[in-house]
């Protein structure tokens, strides 16, 4: 059965340079917390890769450039989506039966970026796109970021939103006081991260987001980013939303998960029974979450799914969402 992996990671010299040169390290913990071997495999785009998702038992991975992205760059981020782009498509065209891309975007250039989008999907086969939830100080329900969600909808692509760091102010409040090592994991994959993305998801919905855009798809990994677990809770706000639909409507209309490389039986049909069988995307998170010993395919295979179900979370329902961008 092949399996299709859509949110795997990569990483450009260019945009680590750029990084340095924004000294995000020292504002966001994310840029700091590499390990040489995580940002070698980041950086491989060839062999080792491929090697790797041989022997977890993926066929296919969707790429996409690891948080923070350019959401924080300042006025070279469209120069640098470009190049990231470029790169990435000469990979899926080298390998068009082992990558695919969502595109990287210029955020902090709304306007920029939306074209960008247009480009990546109409001239290089991209798929959609991933973003890092704010933008500076802006969410992502802001009025400045629409152009790129009315783009997104427009081109009936998806979006996969994935965590970034909590800002300052709310990592201060809740993520510290232990060891500085403490401090930066909490803030980010131990919590941080998985609240954040949520929150944004959140936001979309609260914002009207899907009432004005109702065929905007978005993806959430991590087996939908806490959200998915306080549905009963976030369904109360349907008393004070004055949205067109209940809560309980945009998660099962407007957002896919994907299981981001926590392979638990017991997260996916929690996900199942809140979005349904036919919005279960299949990860690894790689290279975060990647681990030896087939792991992948061990989990696809004693996953608890019927043979349908199966089939659709292993590649069926992701080359069902992506369709209209099929050239």
């Amino acid at each position: 059965m092949k399996l299709i992996g859509i949110e795997e990671h990569y990483l450009t010299t260019d945009v680590r340079a750029a990084w340095e040169a924004a000294a995000l390290a020292a504002t966001d913990p994310s840029v700091a917390i590499y390990s040489d071997e995580i940002e070698r495999r980041l950086l491989d785009l060839a062999d080792q890769r491929l090697a790797l998702m041989d022997e977890t038992g993926l066929d296919v991975q969707v790429l996409s450039l690891t948080t923070p992205a350019l959401h924080e760059i300042g006025s070279k981020d469209a120069e640098l989506a470009r190049r990231a782009n470029d790169a990435v498509a000469e990979v899926c065209a080298r390998h068009p039966d082992r990558f695919q891309a969502l595109a990287t975007l210029p955020m902090g250039s709304p306007d920029e970026a939306a074209l960008e989008l247009e480009r990546c999907v109409a001239s290089l086969g991209f798929k959609g796109t991933m973003l890092c939830g704010r933008v500076g100080d802006r969410n992502l329900d802001h009025p400045d970021l629409s152009p790129v969600l009315e783009c997104a909808a427009k081109l009936g692509v998806p979006i996969l939103l994935h965590p970034r760091t909590p800002p300052a102010a709310v990592r201060s409040a809740y993520y510290s006081g232990f060891a500085p090592y403490v401090d930066a994991a909490f803030a980010t994959f131990g919590l941080g991260w998985h609240y954040d993305a949520g929150i944004q998801f959140i936001r979309l919905i609260l914002g009207g987001t899907f009432d004005r855009l109702p065929s905007l798809q978005v993806i959430l990994g991590h087996w939908g980013e806490v959200v998915l677990f306080y549905a009963e809770r976030l369904a109360a706000m349907d008393r004070v939303s004055s949205l067109k639909q209940p809560v309980a409507t945009y998660l099962r209309h407007n957002l896919y998960v994907t299981a981001s490389g926590m392979f638990s039986r017991d997260y996916l049909a929690r996900a199942a029974a809140i979005v349904g069988t036919d919005r279960l995307l299949f990860s690894t998170d790689y290279p975060y979450q990647y681990r030896q010993g087939g792991d992948a395919r061990r989990f696809l295979a004693n996953c608890g799914l019927d043979a349908e179900s199966k089939a659709g979370f292993a590649h069926g329902n992701w080359e069902r969402l992506i369709e209209s961008t099929a050239s």
